[in-house]
């Protein structure tokens, strides 16, 4: 048997997140089916993240132990070859037993997409949230800075969270616009529940006055979810990268 990493994208719109769940569908167990129509086995995939039901990635990463008679490239030509339209493999690369994608990863990048226009893009509906109300990308883009710096993100996570310690580094938060669309880009060495959701939330909530800038930094000071802003819908919100201390494009 091998290790095989793998590199996959998808659609979430019809997903119920990353991870097996009685109740819904979901990508890690697509692919399980997928390798089981292969290999005849019912294999463990382990994920680089956990993302929530209509989330999308343009690169999220697995890991798999298949049949070394499947080579890298094979397995790729392989599993494209069963899976749905919505997913798709992009590479495989061996990796040690010992390898987790999880654990591994250095850093990832989160994209969220904000539909501004006057009326909703139909062809943007599935991969973005709506807002009419014209956006001010400058001041948008002023509050994201304050999120940028290692903090107790507490604030920024949803009930439910099992994790204990809740201080991440962002090295990147900015707001841009492309004609009708804002997109708000953050990349940082791990993320909380929810955390990229909320902080969209945070900004949309200082931008229409819901909210202070003296609130999010009492949100990032005390830890209060109360100084924090909603949870802005999962559809707009992309996986864009995970980094491994070794490359694998």
């Amino acid at each position: 048997m091998a290790k095989r990493l793998l590199c996959i994208r998808y659609d979430g719109t019809r997903f119920h997140g990353w991870q097996v769940q009685p109740n819904g569908i979901t990508v890690q167990e697509t692919l399980q089916d997928a390798i089981e129509r292969l290999t005849g086995t019912r294999a463990d995939l382990t994920g680089c993240s956990r993302t929530d039901a209509g989330v999308h990635a343009r690169r999220f990463y697995c890991t798999v132990e298949v049949p070394d008679t499947f080579t890298e490239q094979a397995l790729c030509r392989s599993l494209n070859g069963v899976l749905p339209d919505d997913v798709a493999v992009l590479s495989s690369h061996t990796v040690p037993a010992d390898f987790h994608p999880r654990y591994a990863a250095r850093g990832k990048r989160y994209t969220y997409q904000i539909d501004n226009g006057i009326a909703p893009d139909p062809f943007l509906r599935q991969y973005a949230m709506h807002l009419r109300t014209p956006l001010d990308e400058q001041k948008l883009n002023e509050t994201a800075q304050l999120f940028v710096g290692t903090h107790d993100f507490s604030a920024f996570c949803s009930s439910g969270s099992s994790v204990q310690d809740k201080v991440r580094t962002v090295t990147r938060s900015d707001v841009v616009r492309n004609g009708d669309t804002v997109l708000y880009t953050v990349e940082a060495d791990g993320f909380l529940y929810n955390m990229v959701r909320i902080f969209v939330g945070t900004l949309l909530d200082v931008h229409a006055g819901r909210l202070t800038v003296e609130d999010v930094h009492a949100a990032l000071s005390t830890g209060d979810r109360r100084f924090a802003g909603a949870t802005a819908p999962a559809k707009g919100l992309f996986l864009d990268e995970v980094w491994y201390e070794t490359s694998f494009d």
